[in-house]
């Protein structure tokens, strides 16, 4: 299997760093904002929830915050990053109570696989993994924190080498032990879900809360009983229910505060924080990001809108124009493939309409792609922006790619498609390659033929309305300019993660091909020039209700 890279790579963040170590307030807040969730997913998956993750999370930002002068290279935020926050989960264990477990959670902390499950709306064998996290060990959950952003995408085996102060192959080791014992929790997790008479007497004398001692004594029986030991269904590895799951969102109103009490500047500077960003810091100033001040005093206030309720049912049917106007539902299943319309020119800048395209051979390598000028995104949306419900949107503002990737979930609610789009251009809009191993309506199962990303005959299919483009796991863009893309979900279900990226890493996405593990190579749609695809569905009006555009491309 190919373990998909990080979008959200140091390199792109070099002129960020390089102004935050000048003391630019604006810089270190947008550092702040961009990183933090994912130094939170790494803590919090590490203690599952406890009372102290938001202490460790804290210590974690405030110690890469007072040593950021001592960064010499930016490329190596990430993986300095992460160190720092393991280190930090290490100081935390250590500190604990000796007269505690060290894996105990209060009974009012907040677990952090339940929050998974809730947040990203996690159901069947994903749900399975991240409850089975509760089963294992502190250091297992230290372990997994890093391989699950590992196989999500977030980080590489060797900056999760690095953060345990290990090699890569002593590294592999320890990941495949970490992954015995998780499919051993994941078989707890499976057999307490219908569970036989035996196991219910057994588990009357269970506290209810998972420790190392019930794990042996539940993993015993379960090695013992055929019933229980007995799959109801085929079990996916693990690493392949974890690829692109997002990064589990901060809470609403989570407070990180960068106050400094007593320390002096002095103190400050010879630590390696520059005098600039203590002089940044303590000015009586706010500034404002996407979803986070960091205020007068250091106080950093995210005020994301919580994820935890699950969205009830909608069963919408998009009404589709047609080429004469009449408005026509699309199909439930896979749409047939119509001619592709006349290629006009654009009133917007000379470019020609994106159409449905015919996938190419898996062994087919994509052509050269063209290098386009980068300054860099701004995204409202910070490094990493999750978009699972209808109305989410980011807007993106710079000259720079930008990868956006599908999860489709015909398990929630299959159907039509209402697709995303894009408004409020200004500037220039391409859709440059695609990427991610495989299009969407490619086959992901070796037991079900039926199974594709869009969908099974089990579930039924996620179909977009007749005459679009079939999209691919990740789909790159290049923007010069600003535009909001914003999801119009109502009839079947999907997600979108939006990252600003580079030149280099989509290069390297589209030309994973078969020998990597992936299910073909990419596409290069981009020639270098103005007649380069725009993305269907753009516009540069700005409507009430992005719902409402027409649900075919303006150019």
């Amino acid at each position: 299997m190919r373990v998909e890279r990080t979008e959200v790579d140091g390199r792109q963040w070099r002129s960020t760093i390089a102004a935050a170590q000048a003391g630019d307030r604006r810089a270190l807040d947008e550092l702040v904002a961009g990183w933090l969730p994912l130094v939170y997913n790494i803590v919090g998956r590490a203690l599952n929830g406890h009372a102290d993750v938001d202490d460790v999370v804290q210590e974690t930002m405030l110690r890469a915050v007072d040593n950021l002068g001592s960064l010499r290279d930016p490329d190596s935020f990430r993986s300095w990053l992460v160190a720092i926050a393991m280190r930090q989960i290490r100081d935390r264990a250590r500190r604990s109570r000796p007269t505690a477990p060290a894996d105990e959670v209060p009974s009012d902390a907040a677990d952090f696989a339940e929050l998974t499950v809730l947040r990203l709306q996690l159901e069947g064998q994903r749900r399975e993994v991240a409850e089975a996290v509760r089963w294992l060990d502190a250091d297992d959950r230290q372990l997994l924190s890093l391989w699950w952003l590992e196989v999500a995408g977030e980080l590489t085996r060797r900056e999760l080498a690095a953060a345990v102060g290990i090699t890569r192959r002593h590294a592999a080791v320890r990941v495949q032990r970490m992954k015995e014992r998780l499919e051993t929790a994941r078989g707890i997790v499976r057999a307490l879900d219908g569970a036989c008479p035996a196991l219910r007497e057994l588990t009357a004398r269970w506290p209810g809360r998972p420790d190392s001692v019930w794990r042996k004594r539940l993993a015993r029986h379960i090695r013992g009983c055929g019933y229980c030991s007995d799959a109801r269904e085929s079990v996916v590895p693990a690493e392949r229910l974890l690829v692109g799951i997002a990064l589990v969102p901060l809470p609403a109103g989570f407070t990180l505060s960068l106050a400094f009490g007593g320390k002096t500047a002095v103190a400050a500077t010879s630590v390696g924080w520059s005098a600039k960003v203590m002089t940044a810091l303590t000015k009586p100033a706010v500034a404002v990001t996407a979803g986070a001040t960091i205020a007068a005093g250091g106080a950093y206030v995210v005020t994301q809108t919580p994820q935890d309720t699950p969205r009830p049912p909608r069963a919408a049917t998009p009404v589709v124009p047609t080429a004469t106007g009449t408005p026509t539902p699309p199909s439930p299943s896979a749409p047939s493939t119509p001619p592709p319309p006349p290629v006009t020119k654009a009133d917007l800048y000379g470019t020609v309409v994106d159409a449905v395209d015919r996938a190419p051979d898996p062994d087919a390598r994509p052509a050269a792609l063209p290098r386009r000028p980068e300054t860099g995104l701004t995204s409202t949306g910070g490094a990493h922006a999750v978009m699972n419900h209808r109305g989410d949107s980011v807007t993106l503002t710079g000259r720079g790619y930008v990868l956006v990737r599908w999860q489709i979930s015909p398990h929630y609610r299959a159907g039509a498609l209402v697709m995303p789009t894009w408004t409020g251009l200004k500037g220039k809009l391409f859709h440059v390659a695609s990427g991610g191993g495989r299009r969407m309506d490619d086959r992901v199962s070796d037991t079900d033929s039926s199974a594709t990303g869009m969908g099974s005959t089990a579930t039924g299919y996620a179909a977009p309305p007749p005459g679009t483009q079939q999209m691919w796991q990740n789909e790159f863009f290049y923007v010069d300019g600003a535009v909001t893309l914003t999801v119009n979900e109502r009839g079947a279900d999907y997600g979108l993660s939006v990252f600003p990226s580079t030149w280099d890493d989509v290069n390297e996405d589209v030309n994973y091909g078969p020998p990597d593990g992936a299910i073909r190579y990419g596409l290069v749609r981009d020639t270098g020039e103005d007649d380069a695809p725009v993305p269907q569905y753009v516009t540069r009006d700005r409507p009430a209700d992005p719902a409402t555009v027409p649900q075919r491309s303006r150019v």
